[in-house]
C-alpha cells in the first residue's frame, strides 16, 4: 500500500512552506489538487515537477474509487488544498473519511503540518486561545440565526471564515445580538495588502466598510 500524505501549503506568502513539504512534493508519484492552476504556482516556484490531478467538492465518486486505487498499487499520493491544511473546512476530509473506511488503516495517511488561517488569526488576537470554536464557512441560508446565537453565547473566543460577499452581512447580524463584542477581522492573511481590524465589532464594521472588500476573510470573536 502507498502512503498518502495531507499536505499544509501557504494560505498566501508563497515563501510559508516547509521544508518537508517541499520533500515530499518532490517525491510522491502524484499531487492531489483542489485546483491545479493554482497548485502550478507553488510547484514552479519551488522547481517541483511532479504530476497533478485535480480533486476537489464536486469530484465524483469513480474519481475518489480511482485514488484509492492508486494507493493499492503502492503508489504514494499527496493531498493539498488551494491554501492552508486539507481536511479543514476543505473537500479533501471527504477522501479521508473513505481512504480510512475502504483501506481498514492498511495505508499510513501522514500529516505535513504548516499554514492555517486558523492559527494565525488566534496567534494573533490577544485573546485567551487555549480552548476556542472553530466553526469554518458559516451556512449561506440555513440554520444562520442558530449559528449567531452559538457565537453570541460562547464562553470562548469563535473563530470562522466568511466571503467578501456576505462579511458585512455577518457582522452586522452578529452586532444584534450581542453589541460591544470584541472581535478581530483579517483579510487576505500573509498577503500583500493584508488588513487587520481589531476592537469593537460595531467599529470594526465602519472600517471595514470604508476599506476594499475584497478576499477572503478570517474573523474571531470574544464575547464580554
Amino acid at each position: 500500500m502507498g502512503n498518502l500524505f495531507i499536505v499544509a501549503t501557504p494560505i498566501g506568502n508563497l515563501e510559508d512552506i516547509t521544508l518537508r513539504a517541499i520533500d515530499v512534493l518532490k517525491n510522491v508519484d502524484l499531487i492531489l489538487c483542489e485546483d491545479t492552476r493554482k497548485t502550478k504556482i507553488l510547484l514552479d516556484r519551488y522547481q517541483i515537477k511532479t504530476s497533478t490531478l485535480s480533486y476537489h467538492q464536486y469530484s465524483k465518486l469513480q474519481k475518489i474509487d480511482y485514488i484509492i486505487s492508486l494507493l493499492k498499487q503502492d503508489k504514494n499520493l499527496a493531498l493539498v488544498s488551494d491554501a492552508g491544511t486539507p481536511g479543514i473546512s476543505d473537500p479533501g476530509n471527504i477522501l479521508i473519511q473513505k481512504a480510512v473506511e475502504l483501506l481498514n488503516n492498511s495505508i499510513k495517511i501522514i500529516a505535513i503540518p504548516g499554514a492555517s488561517a486558523v492559527t494565525a488569526i488566534a496567534g494573533i488576537s490577544g485573546f485567551s486561545t487555549d480552548k476556542f470554536l472553530f466553526l469554518g464557512f458559516l451556512p449561506i441560508k440555513n440554520k444562520r440565526k442558530k449559528i449567531f446565537e452559538e457565537i453570541s453565547k460562547s464562553q470562548y473566543p469563535v473563530i470562522f471564515y466568511e466571503s467578501p460577499y456576505r462579511i458585512i452581512k455577518t457582522l452586522k447580524e452578529l452586532s444584534s445580538l450581542s453589541a460591544g463584542q470584541e472581535i478581530m477581522v483579517c483579510r487576505e492573511l500573509t498577503k500583500k495588502f493584508e488588513q487587520v481590524f481589531r476592537g469593537k465589532i460595531e467599529k470594526v464594521i465602519e472600517e471595514i466598510e470604508k476599506s476594499p472588500i475584497k478576499g477572503e476573510f478570517t474573523v474571531i470573536v470574544k464575547n464580554k
